[in-house]
């Protein structure tokens, strides 16, 4: 038996969400990230990381001097 829907009631919930609490949802599948492997990486990404760990390692050699300064161990 089909049932048949006044227009007017389906436009009222056509715009209506229900809201479901994530501790009361249904749990979902998790990624697996043990198969994936390592992640291609292109000649510019690799030049791009290299260059901000030098960065990284470079600023963390002038905070330790400024340190060091700063405590006259310098001379």
């Amino acid at each position: 038996m089909a049932t048949t829907t006044n227009p007017v009631e389906h436009n009222e919930f056509q715009h209506h969400f229900v809201v479901i609490h994530p501790l009361d949802d249904a749990p979902e599948a998790k990624v697996d990230t043990e198969s994936l492997g390592p992640m291609p990486m292109t000649r510019s990404v690799r030049i791009s990381l290299l260059s901000l760990r030098a960065y990284l390692v470079l600023m963390m050699l002038l905070v330790l001097y400024h340190m060091l300064d700063l405590a006259k161990l310098l001379g």
